[in-house]
């Protein structure tokens, strides 16, 4: 590890505050910078792009905190990839590292990082050379040679490279400077811009390229809006249909039914009483959250669904036009096949492709392949949330005898029990073991319901998007009451 350690050591990095706690106004500022920064990245498109095959899976672009198409198009994608496969390789126990200790908490964030620029660099590659990216074979109307289109390739990398190490350093600003962290602080922008256009955007889908970008749309016409707003009017008028309105209405009502059981849910928590050993008589309620490890498990399941289906196309595209029978039949038995409007048809892509039950009720077209498409997927997300959620707790100093070493650092006990760490420890695997395992399946349940019901946005991105929000809110409430605005902090009081 030690080698790591030192590759990492080259790497630039983002320095930490020098004074122990930041001010309201500081952490808001720098959240605000890399907010207004991360969208104005979004809207630079790549120089000498030509074909934008990645253009239809524009609702995973969301889970990913990526702008298919613009120079941050591998958002958080390799990030989280890495913390899979790290996760993943820890959890097995094929890696070992002792989390308790500053070194092995060092030697870990070091692998991390750099298994993060290795898999920004493959995926940069990946993207351009399967054909999710490509230059332009014509250039003003003159075809282009095979040296200049590798060269455009190669540009197009390079501009990969530097968004996703961008996205890298801005997560790191985030996490040091402001507020959360910049990998939750990108999904939670890229779905409510998603919210803000699917409910309000009066253009029609033959306006704005297409419906595909944004979900499902509420009517296969052209002329219908892309706002769900404007959809009602539009079904009600003569030139619509009730079923566009219905559905409109549908989505709207799904998505705050999501936001309401998303907050209730994130509230729940196990408070577990504990009193300082060497005052008498004063103690506090340790509390515990029902959902132990927060968005983290959806975080890593949908970032994993998204990258199936992504690889699926860019295996589609490559196995077409390299032509090899081994390769194609991987493509379309094992990844899966995709069809022109971005859903799975095959393997593992229509696994992880959810469909929107609700509107197929709506239209009275519910089949049977879509409610088995429905439980393997749903199977899939709960499933995946209950493994990542307790390969997130061994790994990230959550577990019982991080906490207990925890609690015991600040002169904590069990009332009516001496003093020791065992003992407290044994009281902490009763509860977080089980809240690990629950609070994963819960998660779980919740997103797959969902993505399955025709949010405005992504149902998943929606999830994430109130308890990052929620937890941005407890962070803001305990922190920085006393020192932020009196206006701000009326409103934060409620």
């Amino acid at each position: 590890m030690s080698a790591i350690t030192k590759i990492a050591s080259y790497f630039p990095e983002v320095a930490s505050p020098s004074q122990k706690r930041l001010s309201f106004k500081e952490k808001m500022k720098w959240t605000l910078i890399i907010l207004v920064l991360f969208f104005v990245l979004g809207w630079i498109p790549l120089y000498g792009l030509g074909s934008n095959a990645l253009r239809q899976f524009e609702f995973l672009s969301i889970i990913l905190g990526a702008k298919f198409g613009s120079i941050i198009s591998l958002g958080i994608g390799p990030i989280v990839t890495a913390s899979i496969v790290l996760q993943m390789l820890v959890g097995s126990g094929i890696l070992k590292f002792d989390l308790t200790t500053s070194d092995g908490k060092k030697n870990f964030q070091s692998l991390q990082k750099v298994m993060a620029v290795g898999f920004i660099l493959l995926e940069a590659a990946i993207y351009v050379f399967m054909g999710g990216l490509a230059p332009s074979r014509v250039i003003d109307g003159v075809l282009v040679s095979n040296t200049l289109f590798l060269q455009l390739q190669l540009l197009l990398v390079f501009q990969l490279i530097v968004g996703g190490i961008l996205i890298m350093f801005m997560d790191e600003v985030v996490s040091k400077w402001g507020f959360g962290s910049g990998l939750s602080l990108f999904i939670a922008a890229g779905v409510c811009e998603q919210i803000f256009i699917r409910l309000l955007s009066p253009f029609t889908s033959g306006i704005t390229g297409g419906s595909l970008a944004l979900g499902y749309p509420f009517s296969n016409s052209a002329a219908a809006p892309i706002g769900a707003l404007w959809a009602i009017f539009y079904g009600l008028s003569p030139l619509g249909d009730s079923t566009t309105a219905v559905l409109a209405v549908a989505a709207i009502i799904v998505t705050v039914l999501v936001f309401m059981i998303g907050v209730y849910v994130q509230s729940m928590k196990v408070e577990i009483p504990l009193s300082f050993g060497r005052v008498r008589g004063q103690g506090i309620r340790w509390p515990l959250n029902f959902l132990y490890t927060s968005n983290i498990p959806v975080i890593l399941v949908a970032a994993l669904m998204a990258n199936i289906q992504l690889w699926a196309s860019l295996m589609q595209n490559w196995s077409a036009k390299v032509g090899n029978s081994a390769l194609i039949f991987v493509s379309k038995n094992i990844l899966g096949h995709l069809g022109p409007n971005g859903q799975g048809t095959s393997g593992l892509a229509a696994l992880v492709t959810p469909p929107n039950i609700v509107r197929e009720v709506i239209q009275g077209s519910l089949t049977t392949q879509h409610m088995i498409s429905a439980f393997f997927f749903a199977v899939f997300m709960i499933g995946g949330s209950v493994i990542f959620s307790w390969f997130w707790v061994q790994t990230s100093g959550m577990d019982a005898k991080s906490q207990a070493k925890q609690m015991m650092a600040s002169g904590l006990q069990i009332p009516g029990f001496r003093r020791d760490e065992r003992v407290l420890e044994k009281l902490l695997e009763r509860y977080i073991g089980p809240l690990t395992i629950m609070g994963g399946f819960a998660i779980g349940v919740i997103a797959a319901a969902a993505d399955l019901s025709g949010t405005l946005a992504s149902g998943t991105g929606i999830l994430l998007t109130i308890m990052i929000v929620y937890k941005l809110y407890e962070e803001i409430a305990q922190q920085h009451m006393m020192d932020m605005n009196p206006m701000m902090r009326k409103f934060v009081e409620g």
